[in-house]
């Protein structure tokens, strides 16, 4: 008879607990009740969340997604993907995808979507400013796009002693030959 197929919400839950109860482990040698609600204070603090959510989490009110998986292997300094696989001798689910490997991330170039927290800030931060005020986002982009696409030749070079002359024809047509294969923004409907 074959075992039973845990999902992957049970899994990073065991996982969590035996988390937790290295850390209780790792911090006293004989816990008693009191000591323990301290140290789940403690071991929440550890993880960056409330003792609230922890509390939610271990009394299955609240699931461990994928960012809050992430964030417990970080601050236990566990391989990527480790939260999502069992670590009491049973096997994963059938069809559950193995993660990667820490170091195996995709790169980053294959897709256009934000791949981490900075970028996804950095993203809501364009939006952001391109909502506010469109036509000024577009046209500071745009010279700050042509300010990265300028090539190393092009860029003028200056000698500590004298500022050399602008190289305007050739950061020009750079820019121009650039913005050139760049489809225009769709206006906005008013």
């Amino acid at each position: 008879m074959s075992p039973p197929v845990r999902d992957v919400a049970q899994i990073r839950l065991d996982n969590a607990l035996r988390l937790f109860d290295e850390f209780v482990r790792a911090t006293v040698k004989d816990p008693d009740a009191a000591t323990l609600r301290g140290l789940e204070r403690r071991f929440a603090e550890r993880l960056q969340i409330q003792p609230s959510y922890w509390s939610q989490i271990k009394s299955r009110s609240r699931q461990i997604g994928e960012r809050l998986a992430r964030q417990f292997e970080t601050q236990t300094r566990k391989p990527y993907g480790w939260m999502d696989q069992p670590h009491d001798g049973s096997a994963a689910p059938p069809g559950t995808p193995l993660p990667l490997r820490a170091g195996a991330e995709p790169a980053a170039t294959d897709s256009p979507l934000p791949q981490d927290d900075d970028e996804r800030f950095i993203v809501g931060l364009v939006l952001t400013y391109y909502r506010r005020h469109p036509q000024r986002a577009r046209t500071r982009l745009l010279d700050l796009l042509g300010e990265v696409l300028m090539t190393p030749a092009a860029a003028p070079t200056r000698s500590p002693a004298r500022p050399a002359a602008p190289a305007r024809e050739d950061e020009d047509s750079l820019w121009h030959r650039s913005k050139s294969g760049v489809a225009p923004l769709k206006q906005k409907k008013r």
